[in-house]
């Protein structure tokens, strides 16, 4: 198979990507032409031991570091293209990577030319900046004591507020009726034998948050049936794992409440 085709079915990705990191398609087009333009004059800048859409990645990230091809950025609107454009350009595209384009960390830090540690410190700043435009409360439905310290812990690391710890369906309720928060991490099996996913439903009918499950049960949610949940983690859970969705949550929602 020729360059050519291989890189193909990657390009219309390659150019979302492009278009996120310079906030218009046209700047963003121009990016992935000049990508194109440099493979055309040297294909050895295409690495093929790495996965091809990698490879691709990887390239554009050299051509951005290496001129400003198109500096004309057509007006944004879009809640999350603002923000966007708080992120250092680093962070910015690391947090595109493994959000919006679905790279492990492993393979974002093969595309910036960095270790896996370096990429997890870009995520956390990346974090920290959604959380400095959309720093909110959240509510931690977990009845484990421990893992609610650790949730909590890493909530307030990137700028959040611990609305509330809730061990049982009820006490879920009645912390959302004493402060509504702007993001719910829940447990489906709770210490009583009540279940998360019943108070989840029960918050989601009289307000609208995003929720990001952390359950040892996925399959509970993984049913093939819809709605399943946009946001799953399955315990036990890294660390920078939870912090990456906690701001992809945040990031895409059109806003949290304090």
């Amino acid at each position: 198979m020729s360059l050519a085709q291989t890189i193909a079915p990657h390009i219309p990705y390659l150019r979302r990507f492009a278009r996120s990191l310079t906030g218009s398609q046209p700047s963003g087009d121009a990016y992935v032409e000049a990508v194109l333009q440099a493979l055309v004059a040297d294909s050895a800048l295409y690495e093929t031991k790495l996965p091809p859409r990698v490879a691709l990645y990887r390239i554009l990230i050299k051509v951005w570091d290496s001129v400003a091809v198109n500096n004309d950025v057509e007006e944004r609107t879009e809640l999350f293209e603002k923000r966007l454009d708080s992120m250092v350009p680093r962070a910015r595209q690391a947090f595109l990577l493994t959000t919006v384009e679905g790279f492990s960390v492993q393979e974002a830090a093969a595309i910036l030319n960095t270790d896996v540690a370096g990429v997890r410190g870009l995520i956390d700043d990346a974090g920290r900046s959604i959380a400095d435009q959309v720093a909110t409360s959240v509510l931690i439905i977990e009845d484990e004591p421990m893992i609610a310290l650790d949730l909590e812990s890493l909530v307030e690391s990137l700028g959040h507020e611990v609305a509330g710890i809730a061990r049982t369906h009820t006490e879920a309720i009645d912390a959302v009726n004493s402060r509504q928060p702007g993001l719910v991490l829940a447990d489906i099996q709770l210490a009583d034998g009540s279940s998360g996913l019943d108070a989840v439903n029960e918050i989601l009918s009289t307000m609208n948050v995003p929720v990001i499950f952390i359950t040892a049960y996925p399959e509970r949610l993984l049913t093939g049936d819809r709605p399943e949940p946009a946001f799953l983690i399955t315990k036990p859970f890294e660390t920078d794992t939870v912090k990456a969705v906690i701001s992809q949550a945040l990031f895409f929602s059109t806003g949290a409440a304090g």
